[in-house]
C-alpha cells in the first residue's frame, strides 16, 4: 500500500479516534467528578458522613472498574442501540468509553480529593463555610493540580487503549485501521505508522499534562493555601469593614 492510499485512512482513523476520546472524556470528567468528591464526603469522618451510602456508592463503582472494557462493550450494547440508535461507528462508542471511564477517573478524583490538608478545610468550618464552600474553593482549587495530572496521563490514554479494543466492533479510528489492516491484511508497514502516532499522540497528552499539573502547582496549589484563605476571609460580611477600621 502506497502512501498516497494510507494518508487518507489515517487522517479519518486519527480523527475518529480524538473525537471518541475527546467525548469520552468530557463526560467522564463531568460524571466522575462529583462521584468522587461524593465517596470522600459521605466516608467515615466526611462533611457528608453516610456510611451505607458510600458502601453502595463504592461497590457500584469498584465493579464497573473492573469490568473489561470488551466485555462492557457488549453488555452496553442494547443501552447503546437505545442511545445513539446504532452500535456501530464512533457516535456508539463513545457511549461504553465514557461508562466505562467515569468510575475510573471517579477513583482518580478520590485519591486526589483525600491528599488534601485537612487543615484547610477545618479552617474554612471555623469561618462559617459550608460543604459546598468547601467543595468548590477548597477541595477541588487544591486538587486540581492532581485532577489534570490524572485526568491527562491515566484517564485519556487509557480511553486510548479503550478506542483502539473498540475498533474490533466497527467503531472506527487507529483501533480499526490496525486490525482491518494491520492484523487481516498483513499491511506491517500501516501498523508500524499506526503504533507510531499513538506513541506521538500519548507522548503530547503526558506531556501537556505534566506541564499543566507543574503551572498550577508553581502558581499556587498545595503549596500556597494562604492567598485562598485570605480570600474566604475577606469574603466574610463585615471583614472588609474591619480592615478599614484596623
Amino acid at each position: 500500500m502506497t502512501w498516497s492510499e494510507m494518508q487518507p485512512l489515517l487522517s479519518q482513523a486519527c480523527w475518529d479516534t480524538l473525537y471518541m476520546v475527546g467525548w469520552s472524556t468530557l463526560i467522564a470528567v463531568v460524571g466522575g467528578l462529583p462521584l468522587g468528591i461524593l465517596l470522600v464526603l459521605t466516608d467515615r469522618g466526611g462533611l457528608l458522613q453516610n456510611v451505607l451510602a458510600n458502601k453502595v456508592i463504592g461497590q457500584v463503582v469498584n465493579i464497573a472498574r473492573s469490568m473489561p472494557f470488551i466485555i462492557l462493550m457488549v453488555a452496553l450494547m442494547t443501552f447503546t442501540r437505545w442511545i445513539t440508535g446504532t452500535t456501530i461507528g464512533r457516535e456508539a462508542a463513545i457511549v461504553p468509553l465514557a461508562i466505562g471511564a467515569i468510575p475510573f477517573f471517579a477513583r482518580l478524583v478520590e485519591t486526589a480529593v483525600r491528599e488534601v490538608d485537612g487543615g484547610l478545610v477545618e479552617a474554612v468550618q471555623s469561618m462559617g463555610g459550608d460543604t459546598w464552600t468547601i467543595v468548590r474553593k477548597v477541595l477541588v482549587p487544591e486538587a486540581l493540580p492532581s485532577l489534570i495530572a490524572s485526568t491527562t496521563t491515566t484517564t485519556i490514554v487509557a480511553l486510548i487503549g479503550y478506542s483502539a479494543m473498540a475498533g474490533t466492533v466497527g467503531a472506527g479510528g487507529l483501533g480499526d485501521i490496525a486490525i482491518r489492516y494491520g492484523y487481516q491484511r498483513f499491511e506491517t508497514e500501516l501498523m508500524g505508522i499506526t503504533v507510531a502516532i499513538l506513541a506521538v499522540v500519548i507522548s503530547v497528552i503526558q506531556f501537556a499534562g505534566d506541564f499543566a499539573a507543574r503551572s498550577l502547582h508553581s502558581r499556587g496549589g498545595r503549596s500556597g493555601p494562604a492567598p485562598k484563605l485570605r480570600l474566604l476571609k475577606a469574603e466574610e460580611p463585615g471583614a472588609a469593614d474591619v480592615g478599614k477600621v484596623a
